[in-house]
């Protein structure tokens, strides 16, 4: 009888933990992202790993409607429901509670049992002040410029749509179970909130600067309210129109109102951390992925092009953007190099004489054999040329400039003199000139790069006393992917104008998307 109970109780075990598989775990592991304040008030993004127990978790879709006013608004709403779906779907089945919460939409679920079980909740016994009204401004956010302008109702349409009330159930794209809840009351939620013991709040839908942060159950009153709460910062949107201050993409307007919530209300995070593979991304958003790799310590690339990144490319622009440095213990290695390029829409390269492990280095001959875009800047011309002293598992590419950049490096001229840079024959008009001021001064020795492939086009050509001139900057192709490179990039270039327009515009047309004049 004892064995029979042992083996009883052993069958159920392994059942036990055969359905706790088959429901997902239990806990939701996350990496939050804030934005903290440092020494001179700049603010520095940090990252969290946290372990949220699921049953102590609620997920609330906010305004997620089937139609709206702008029509751009509902074109991004139906887009962004499929992902928010299965982001959905795999947080209920981790055991996270689902509370759909179309505001205005109540009396189409009067009868469903997720409204019935919304209403019927026990009122708990410690509202929150305000929990039943629009949430205002938290203390942190005091005397802080809210970040668009959104007076005009936020519509980026041509012509600007006729504002209304359409809306009437949340997006059919959205699946809701009879398990889930139903409610637009913050007080209705905060029952369901206490009355489950649930502690931390995941916020996903639209609008960030309108709905998401001021809702009676969105970001401000939660955070007031003291719940660990976040928001999906890829499943969202603002209503905001490009053609307000502060005049920038109506995505860029979305990445500001997020910084805003990471520097002053809560931290976010991306659907991708519990679907896996990469963050929703709208269609519209033409953005690239700029991927900076440096390696090299004769011109300190590894400060001034970070510097440079930040400041165009993350903040001017709004692109995602990974900066990549050679490994401190092992100049050779470029850690995350591999995964990195898998997420890329342009790499820019400043590498010098460097072998990289074999699989790193078949990674980036994968990225450019698929057709895709690359920069390279000064010593990116022998970027992976180490004269055959390369260690055991590593590889080197020594004809990667005449292959990849279509150039003959061939050593450089003393230092000292300054170049002076001037237009090409015949390539003044090319978009990568476009805004250059020329001629212009810059630092550095001139690079011996004659002759360039046929392939190549000269763009900018350097000269200094007494010798010939040399090209400088120039456009290629290699395997269809758009290659553009310019041997300046000295320390002290970075503080020119026309270097940093014209590697910004080099960048902008090898990524394909267009410099301005």
């Amino acid at each position: 009888m004892e064995k029979f109970l042992a083996v009883s109780w052993l069958m159920v075990g392994l059942c036990a933990l055969a359905c706790a598989r088959a429901v997902g775990g239990t806990h939701l592991e996350l990496t939050l992202r804030r934005r903290v304040r440092q020494a001179g008030g700049l603010f520095a993004i940090r990252e969290q790993r946290v372990r949220w127990d699921a049953k102590a978790t609620a997920l609330i879709i906010c305004d997620m409607w089937d139609k709206h006013w702008c029509r751009g608004a509902m074109r991004r709403v139906a887009e962004m429901a499929p992902r928010a779906n299965r982001f959905v779907a795999e947080a209920r089945r981790r055991g996270v509670l689902i509370i759909h919460a179309p505001s205005g939409c109540m009396a189409a679920y009067q009868n469903h049992p997720a409204r019935i079980r919304a209403v019927r909740a026990p009122r708990a016994p410690n509202l929150p002040e305000g929990i039943a009204k629009w949430a205002k401004p938290l203390p942190s956010e005091k005397d802080q410029t809210w970040p668009v302008d959104q007076s005009n109702g936020g519509c980026d349409d041509e012509p600007r749509c006729k504002q209304a009330r359409p809306w009437r159930i949340q997006h059919p794209a959205i699946e809701i179970k009879p398990q889930d809840a139903i409610s637009d009351s913050g007080v209705e939620i905060w029952n369901l909130l206490e009355q489950r013991g649930i502690r931390n709040v995941i916020i996903l839908g639209v609008h960030t600067n309108m709905c998401v942060i001021g809702r009676p159950f969105g970001l401000r009153n939660m955070a007031r309210a003291g719940k660990n709460v976040v928001l999906v910062r890829d499943l969202t949107d603002t209503m905001y129109d490009s053609r307000s201050w502060p005049f920038v993409n109506h995505f860029r307007g979305t990445d500001l109102v997020v910084e805003h919530i990471e520097k002053f209300v809560c931290p976010t995070i991306t659907s991708d951390q519990l679907l896996g593979g990469q963050p929703f991304r709208f269609k519209e958003d033409k953005r690239p992925h700029v991927l900076f790799l440096t390696a090299e310590k004769e011109y300190h690339t590894a400060e001034t092009l970070p510097r440079y990144a930040r400041a165009v490319w993350e903040k001017t622009f709004g692109c995602p953007v990974t900066i990549l440095k050679a490994d401190p213990k092992d100049r050779n290695r470029i850690p995350g190099l591999a995964r990195a390029l898998a997420k890329a829409d342009v790499v820019v390269l400043s590498v010098r004489r460097r072998a990289l492990p074999k699989a790193d280095l078949d990674a980036v001959r994968a990225y450019l054999a698929s057709g895709k875009p690359l920069v390279g800047i000064r010593t990116a011309s022998h970027a992976f040329d180490t004269r055959g002293t390369h260690p055991p598992g590593h590889a080197e590419w020594p004809t990667f400039g005449r292959d990849v950049l279509g150039c003959n490096y061939h050593g450089h001229y003393r230092p000292g003199p300054k170049t002076t840079v001037q237009a090409a024959r015949g390539a003044k008009d090319h978009p990568v000139l476009a805004g250059v001021e020329l001629p212009f001064e810059a630092s550095g020795s001139l690079y011996k790069s004659r002759p360039l492939a046929p392939t190549t086009t000269a763009l900018l050509m350097g000269s200094i006393p007494g010798k010939e001139p040399e090209p400088v900057a120039w456009v290629n192709t290699y395997r269809g992917g758009r290659i553009f490179y310019t041997s300046l990039g000295h320390p002290d270039d970075f503080k020119s104008p026309a270097f940093l327009r014209l590697l910004t515009n080099g960048i902008l047309w090898a990524s394909g998307q267009q410099a301005s004049r």
